[in-house]
């Protein structure tokens, strides 16, 4: 599936019926850091809409409410704490593979160049 960007996106399976996908996993976790939907918004550079569907929608599919909502903002329930561990663990696992195989990348292709 293509996302933004024209980047392509990988939906993780799970041992549940749905998928999270790792845009879903970065949303997540820029309005936890951020604590209000709207400067999540402004950091990703999406509008908050569709980001509040996101979130919406990972809670559906997960089963559980990861945010308390007030007026002020985004606060994280006792499993959007759990959940934000591991979100940091996997998208940090994410890029040390990105990093891995572009390093890979470069030193197969500094090869070819000295051949």
């Amino acid at each position: 599936m293509r996302g933004a960007a024209g980047r392509i996106q990988y939906r993780l399976d799970l041992a549940y019926d749905d998928a999270v996908s790792l845009s879903q996993l970065r949303y997540f976790v820029a309005v936890a850091e951020e604590g209000h939907v709207g400067r999540a918004a402004a950091r990703l550079h999406i509008s908050q809409p569709p980001l509040s569907r996101q979130i919406r929608s990972l809670e559906d599919e997960i089963g559980v409410a990861l945010f308390s909502r007030t007026p002020r903002g985004m606060a994280l329930l006792p499993a959007g704490e759990a959940f934000l561990a591991h979100a940091h663990a996997i998208l940090g696992r994410v890029d040390d593979a990105v990093n891995a195989a572009r390093a890979r990348a470069r030193c197969a292709s500094a090869e070819v160049d000295e051949s």
